[in-house]
């Protein structure tokens, strides 16, 4: 609905004008009918009006000088003077200020929805032109940003790229650019709540940064994803630039936000490599940690290698930490482990060091019959978080926390009853093992029957003596093979094989590997 003013200083006039026009048919509704030009002018200055139908002729003030004063405070508003003067001299002042019509008195209603009619023709019209052109001026970041992602991914010809630069203004960047990406952090594992949380992070985080960009003018920017966008920044004063949004949109959000910055290039095709390193610069927060505004030149050393046999002494270590329930022990063998990596820069390296973890853990525990996933209380598919982290450090303290629980679910097994009896029965299998020992050996030295003592080991180890029996000697059987100084028949006669064929036999069951194999494996 159209606002609408009536001034008129004849009341029945007036009142005429309120009653017997159809305003609402007309979409339009009448704000106030005055009876003086003063009290019109305050309502002017305080209410939205856009239309102002005036007599020309009253005390104090005319409707000209009315007029006058509305164009100044609102200069798109239509005015209609109705007068029973018809002097030109009248007519003549109210053409110059833009009137739509110059009705006379006694007034024709037709006449006077005419002119309104017309008004509003031209109110409607204007509206239009307006929501197109905010339209239009909505669109324009929009396209920008999408011609933005192109041109960084190339996706178009190279002809296509510099005809579009100029419609969009892109060639007239000051060079050198570098290319920034900005992207919000996970939450830690310790603190993440449901995926919705981690969305409404991402939508504050896309609105204030938006935000804090267009405080700052024209700055090039698009939309990667929820959590990332690509920024162009003046080499000059880039670093004022970064620490301006990040600090600006920092102040918003309950997590950290880690930027990556690209070298400097000098043309519009040589973006692409500029952006390709924020990318990998903003990934380095794997490395560096979160949080911070990270260069090209901080993640661009070459990768290293790891060396594997380091890797399984340490991991031995901290097995045998882990089965001594020494915390402290497990936390520095964790941070050797991984301080091993940090330097190799590399996000493959280390998922797979987790892996290797996981499954060194794995093997250890069934050797003793037990099940890492059990003893943890999780499915395998929880695991999928380890792909998730963005830090070494929150992989290593999620390690922590799950061989943590492991060691102290084993240390307090090992300390119950059941537990002393199996560990007594497995220290005695493994002083004897180098006999020919049975069963009734072991019966004998507990002073139980073999039936009874079987039923034991197998109920309190998950193993029969046979098996339990096997497990140990292939154990010795692989710490002996890495001493270069004995043959295998030595080997094999140490762990209570006295043919050595048969050793080999069970050897390549348990390892997919002979002893032969193994020894050159592990001793390179």
């Amino acid at each position: 609905m159209y606002k609408v003013l009536l001034v008129d200083d004849e009341e029945l006039d007036l009142e005429g004008m309120k009653r017997f026009i159809p305003w609402v048919d007309l979409g339009m509704e009448v704000v106030d009918g005055i009876n003086n030009a003063l009290s019109a002018c305050e309502i002017i200055k305080n209410k939205d009006i856009d239309i102002l139908v005036s007599d020309v002729n009253m005390p104090y003030m005319s409707g000209l000088e009315l007029a006058r004063i509305a164009l100044e405070h609102k200069p798109n508003i239509r005015i209609i003077f109705v007068s029973g003067y018809q002097e030109f001299s009248y007519v003549q002042e109210a053409l110059s200020l833009k009137a739509y019509s110059y009705v006379l008195k006694p007034m024709n209603d037709k006449e006077l929805i005419s002119s309104l009619l017309k008004v509003k023709r031209d109110l409607d019209n204007e509206l239009k032109h307006r929501e197109v052109e905010m339209a239009y001026q909505e669109m324009i970041p929009i396209v920008k940003s999408d011609f933005l992602i192109r041109l960084l991914e190339r996706e178009e010809s190279e002809e296509s790229l510099a005809k579009m630069s100029i419609s969009y203004e892109f060639d007239q960047l000051n060079w050198p650019i570098r290319v920034a990406v900005m992207e919000l952090d996970n939450l830690s594992w310790r603190q993440a709540g449901s995926l919705t949380t981690q969305k409404e992070l991402a939508r504050t985080f896309m609105q204030h940064i938006q935000q804090a960009i267009a405080k700052m003018g024209m700055i090039p920017y698009c939309k990667l994803s929820s959590q990332r966008v690509a920024i162009l920044l003046e080499d000059s004063n880039f670093n004022a630039v970064i620490d301006a949004l990040m600090d600006s949109v920092q102040q918003q959000l309950t997590t950290s936000m880690t930027t990556g910055i690209g070298e400097p290039v000098y043309t519009l095709d040589q973006l692409q490599l500029s952006y390709r390193q924020a990318v990998e610069a903003v990934e380095g927060k794997m490395f560096l940690g979160k949080g911070n505004v990270i260069k090209y030149e901080d993640v661009s050393t070459e990768p290293g290698m790891l060396d594997a046999k380091m890797l399984d002494e340490r991991m031995n270590t901290l097995l045998k930490a882990m089965e001594e329930y020494e915390l402290v022990q497990i936390c520095d063998e964790l941070e050797k482990l991984f301080g091993s990596i940090r330097n190799l820069r590399s996000r493959f390296t280390v998922h797979n060091m987790s892996n290797y973890i996981i499954w060194k853990l794995e093997q250890y525990l069934s050797s003793r019959n037990e099940d890492l996933f059990e003893l943890l209380g999780m499915e395998i598919h929880h695991l999928d978080i380890l792909m998730q982290f963005e830090t070494v450090s929150d992989i290593r303290s999620w390690f922590i926390q799950r061989i943590f629980e492991i060691s102290e679910r084993l240390y307090e097994k090992s300390n119950s009853r059941d537990g002393k009896f199996i560990r007594s029965v497995i220290e005695t299998m493994k002083e004897r093992m180098s006999e020919n020992i049975t069963i009734k050996d072991i019966a004998q030295h507990f002073s139980f029957s073999p039936s009874h003592i079987g039923f034991l080991i197998k109920e309190r180890s998950g193993s029969t003596f046979n098996e339990l029996l096997v497990q140990l000697r292939m154990e010795k059987a692989c710490e002996l093979l890495k001493q270069p100084g004995l043959k295998i028949y030595e080997v094999a006669d140490q762990v209570g094989y006295r043919y050595l064929p048969y050793f080999s036999r069970q050897f390549k069951e348990k390892f997919a590997m002979t002893p032969m194999e193994y020894r050159k494996r592990e001793l390179g």
